[in-house]
């Protein structure tokens, strides 16, 4: 019997990346795959059917994969959030905290109206530092939030209850256990 893949079907995972104990969820074959690829973009879209947006914003850099084809799809914008210093005109600033360390996220200033209807979109959601950092950033601009979505959820980190806490809804494919 032929069982349809699911997206997580598509995702690879291997052990030990970045360092020893990481069991790293690999999207790069989940987009490689013209069908798998597909289902992801319908499926993260499919909870929004029929709302508006403005502008759909991509995590950096897989979100920017995956954020793209979703605002094609919307026929909508595409903003990107980058890492402090790649983008090249005036930005507002948001850090955050890692496991060691802090980072700083970007976003240009005029890049978000007030008002405008946002979607927030990465590949995979763990604490929801990044995200709650992109979140700030629209949030400033005055976007709304209409959804963040993600392909992959991994819950013990505890990324969604952070973002459903900041009264976000949060919508992921899939998840996985562990780290």
């Amino acid at each position: 019997m032929d069982m349809q893949k699911t997206v997580k079907d598509y995702i690879r995972t291997i052990a030990d990346f970045p360092h020893e104990g990481i069991m790293f969820r690999d999207v790069t074959t989940l987009f490689a795959d013209p069908r798998g690829f597909r289902i992801a973009i319908d499926q993260l879209l499919h909870p929004y059917a029929g709302m508006r947006f403005d502008k759909v914003v991509g995590l950096e850099a897989r979100g920017f994969i995956l954020g793209g084809a979703i605002a094609h799809q919307l026929s909508v914008g595409f903003v990107p959030i980058r890492k402090k210093g790649k983008l090249p005109g005036a930005v507002i600033s948001q850090s955050y905290q890692l496991e060691y360390g802090e980072a700083v996220v970007e976003l240009h200033d005029d890049a978000i109206q007030p008002g405008e209807k946002v979607l927030i979109v990465d590949d995979l959601l763990a604490t929801g530092g990044t995200a709650e950092a992109g979140i700030k950033l629209v949030e400033r601009l005055g976007g709304e939030i209409i959804g963040c979505a993600f392909v992959v959820d991994l819950p013990d980190l505890g990324g969604r209850k952070r973002l459903e806490g900041l009264g976000m809804d949060v919508h992921a494919l899939c998840a996985f256990e562990g780290l």
